[in-house]
Order: structure tokens, then C-alpha cells, then sequence
């Protein structure tokens, strides 16, 4: 077993850990890297990336199905699942073989295995039960993520019942499918299987769809998936499943009655676990609540030298928040003092259709809150791009502090808003007030314009509407 000193290592290769390592050897830092399974984590090998690929898929699909709208006409449309999903891996396999030239790049040490800490500053790697190397550092960043959880009696088999993996490989299309969970994962599969013509059916236990959303956001939402043909059943639980040879028989319970619906396939999407098990946590002061490891705004722990990102630290679950505390995490680490991470600051994105986005407050926390407030809207029916794409339904709904102007957040549903959405979240990092929104002059036409509306509006300004 080799001895290897290091500056800082990094325990796993996912968003976070990744980056969190190529930022430190930036630093100048000596840095190694542990990773069990593939570089670039779950996020690009079976989550972010191949799913947007997928969603794409079935974008294309909808708009074949719609050619008459812009002039088109076309006869016989089909689709290649096996094809579809083919392009789906080619594109996460191409994004992982670069996140592994961007840390040789960098001079980080790869290690292929499992790490767990043995001591201060120490870290011993496995791989298949036997030792690899023991890593000295300072500082260790655990960045180990999270996975699907498992609810009693409805776990996943892999046929039958699907986890988000599952889901990204079907061998065959499910002629219906059961969703379990509205967050951002069930509702982006939901839309994918629908907009290929699956019958879908969403079952949530929250009183509403996309529930982490503004209320009027998550209506909006409803409203579009069921136009669309999903079946949406809130306030439920499903209690069992019953599996067949090639189907599943689900008992819904709602409003005290239980129900029984039949379906190809059934997706299990309510939630995730932290990956905190075999990590050496227990001869530690690190703290671990609800499966998550508990951190300050600084990444840090409360054992001195371990620090934790992304999935394992906690919500939001999002990719782009774990890249954001590796990098405040090892700044910090290095002595630059950067600003700690707010968490309010942390846009979310779901790429189902129509999209939606968000940053910061909803009005029912800030109400909540205290806070006096503006709320402003503006609907994408008034957008001459939008109009033109042919996709004229979505809304941009902001809200205000009433007393001092400041962006305390903003929603949005509708094409291409998961683009947009930065254009709010840079907002709130300068500590913009409505007087810088309504200054800045927006390019026409664009479906950026109703962001721009939208704030108007919360001060009774709004121009095309």
C-alpha cells in the first residue's frame, strides 16, 4: 500500500468533487482525486445530461407531431428508441471522457475506488475490498453525492419498477406508466414518456404539483400537463404494487379511498439519500441529519479538516450547487476569503414541457416571512417572440420587497425559461432593486422581454398588457 501526501484530497468525482479539485490545482495546490464509478458522477453519466438529451428527443417529437402549425406536412413519423437512447449515453460518455482530460489537464491524481476516512488528515482507498493507497491531506472534501431512495414495498427491481436509471434505458416503450413524485425528476420523465405518447399517470403525495414552486407557478404547470394528457392525482400515496409478468398494479389512496390502476411501468422519483455510509463518519464530529451531512456556508464540517458538497450536504439537490461549494470551499480553504454560499441564490430548473424555472423567495415564504411585498406577472401571451415560436403559453412572475425595492424572487414557466432564469439569479447575487431590472434595456424581439414585464409590473408599469 503506497503512502501520498497531498494538499487536499477531494472523495468523489461528480459536479462538485471535480470541480472542487480542478479549482484547488488552480490554487496551486497538490490534489488527489477518489472516485468509485465514473468521473463526472451521477449528474452527467445518468442525470443532468443524458436526461436532456431525452427531453430533447421528445421535444423533437412533439414538433414533428405539430409540422401543420408551421407549414410543414409530413407523413409516416416514427421513432428509434433504441436509437434515442444510444444518442442519450453517447452524449453523457463524451462529457465524462472530457471531464477526465480536464483533470489530467490539471495535474490532479486519479485514484479508481472507494474512500473512507482512517484518522486525521488521513484517507484509506479500497477498490473491490482490497487496499489501493492511503492519502495524507490537510483538508478532505467528502463529495460522495446521494441516490435514489427506496420507499417500503414500492422499491425498484429494474423491469417493473424503474429508478431514474432504469428510466434512461428502456429497452421498450411502456405503453402506460405510473410516476411517483412530482419533483423535478418524476415531472421531467413524466413529460419525456408522454411527449413519445405514453398514457402517464403522476401520483403526488404534496397537495400539488412541482410542490417546491411558487404556488401560482405549480398551477400554471398542472394546468399544461393535464391539456397535455397526463393524469395528475395529488394529496395520495400510492400503498402497493402489485407486480405482474409484464405489468404493475398500483393501489392509490386519496381522500381516504383507495383506487387500482394497471401499468406497464412504474417510476419511483421521491427523493434522495445521502451517500454517508462506509465514509469512517462515525470516529468523526461530523454531523449527519436526514441522511445529509451538515455543513456552515463555508463547506466545513464540524470536524476540523473534513468538509462536505454537494448531494451529501443537502438540498438543493442541483449540479451547478455543488460546483458552486467547491469552489467557495476551497477558496476558503486557501485563504481567499470568498463569499459564503446563500443557498436562496441557487437557481432551480425543470426541463419538462413547458419548462420551468426559479430563484429565490416564493410569495407564500415571503408572506411568511413578514415581508411587504410587490408581486408583478406577465404572460408569455404577450410576447411577440413567443407568439411566433408558437409558445405562447408561460408566465414570468417576480416579487419585490415593498420597502426596499430588493429582487426577494422570481418565476418562471414557459419555452426556453431555464435559459432565462440566470438573468434573475445575477440579480439577486448584485443585490439588484427594481430600479436597475427596470433600467436595463432588453433586446426585441426575445421572450426575455417578459422578464422585463414582469418587473414593470409589480410597479404598475407594465407596457403590453
Amino acid at each position: 500500500m503506497a503512502d501520498t501526501a497531498f494538499d487536499l484530497i477531494v472523495l468523489g468525482g461528480g459536479p462538485g468533487g471535480y470541480v472542487a479539485a480542478i479549482r484547488a490545482a488552480q490554487l496551486g495546490m497538490n490534489v488527489a482525486l477518489v472516485e468509485r464509478e465514473h468521473l463526472g458522477g451521477i449528474c452527467l453519466n445518468w442525470g443532468c445530461i443524458p436526461t436532456k438529451a431525452l427531453l430533447r428527443t421528445s421535444e423533437i417529437n412533439h414538433l414533428l407531431h405539430h409540422l401543420p402549425e408551421y407549414g410543414f406536412a409530413a407523413d409516416n413519423i416514427r421513432f428509434d428508441l433504441a436509437a434515442i437512447v444510444k444518442r442519450s449515453r453517447g452524449v453523457a460518455k463524451q462529457l465524462a471522457t472530457g471531464v477526465g482530460f480536464l483533470l489530467k489537464k490539471n495535474k490532479v491524481t486519479v485514484y479508481d475506488g472507494e474512500g473512507r476516512l482512517a484518522g486525521k488528515g488521513r484517507l484509506a482507498v479500497t477498490r473491490g475490498g482490497k487496499p489501493v493507497a492511503t492519502l495524507d491531506a490537510p483538508h478532505i472534501i467528502l463529495a460522495t453525492g446521494a441516490r435514489a431512495r427506496q420507499l417500503p414495498g414500492l422499491e425498484s427491481d429494474g423491469k417493473l419498477v424503474w429508478t431514474y436509471k432504469e428510466a434512461m434505458v428502456p429497452n421498450a416503450m411502456p405503453k402506460s406508466l405510473l410516476v411517483i413524485g412530482s419533483g423535478a425528476i418524476g415531472i421531467e420523465f413524466a413529460s419525456f414518456y408522454r411527449n413519445l405518447g405514453a398514457e402517464v399517470t403522476v401520483v403526488e403525495v404534496m397537495d400539488r404539483v412541482l410542490p417546491v414552486e411558487d404556488t401560482e407557478i405549480s398551477a400554471f404547470a398542472a394546468k399544461q400537463f393535464t391539456a397535455q394528457g397526463m393524469r395528475l392525482i395529488t394529496g395520495a400515496t400510492v400503498t402497493a404494487l402489485a407486480r405482474g409478468t409484464d405489468q404493475v398494479t398500483a393501489s392509490i389512496e386519496a381522500a381516504g379511498k383507495v383506487t387500482e390502476i394497471a401499468v406497464d411501468r412504474v417510476i419511483s422519483a421521491v427523493g434522495i439519500v445521502g451517500n454517508t455510509e462506509n465514509l469512517g463518519l462515525e470516529d468523526t464530529k461530523v454531523r449527519v441529519e436526514k441522511t445529509h451531512v451538515v455543513i456552515d456556508p463555508f463547506c466545513r464540517t464540524d470536524e476540523p479538516g473534513v468538509y462536505a458538497i454537494g448531494d451529501l450536504a443537502g438540498p438543493p439537490w442541483l449540479a451547478h450547487k455543488a460546483s458552486h461549494e467547491g469552489v467557495v470551499c476551497v477558496e476558503a480553504i486557501a485563504g481567499r476569503h470568498p463569499h459564503p454560499v446563500d443557498w436562496s441564490h441557487v437557481p432551480g430548473c425543470t426541463y419538462c414541457r413547458p419548462q420551468v424555472a426559479s430563484v429565490g423567495y416564493t410569495e407564500a415564504r415571503a408572506i411568511s416571512e413578514g415581508r411587504q411585498i410587490k408581486v408583478g406577472r406577465f404572460p408569455f401571451i404577450g410576447n411577440g417572440k413567443a407568439i411566433a415560436m408558437g409558445e405562447p403559453d408561460g408566465l414570468v412572475k417576480t416579487i419585490f420587497d415593498a420597502n426596499t425595492g430588493e429582487l426577494l424572487g422570481a418565476h418562471m414557466i414557459g419555452a426556453e425559461v431555464t435559459e432565462m432564469i440566470q438573468g434573475y439569479a445575477i440579480a439577486r447575487t448584485l443585490e439588484s432593486t427594481e430600479a436597475e431590472l427596470m433600467a436595463t434595456i432588453f433586446p426585441h424581439p426575445t421572450i426575455s422581454e417578459t422578464m422585463h414585464e414582469a418587473v414593470l409590473d409589480a410597479y404598475r408599469q407594465a407596457i403590453h398588457i
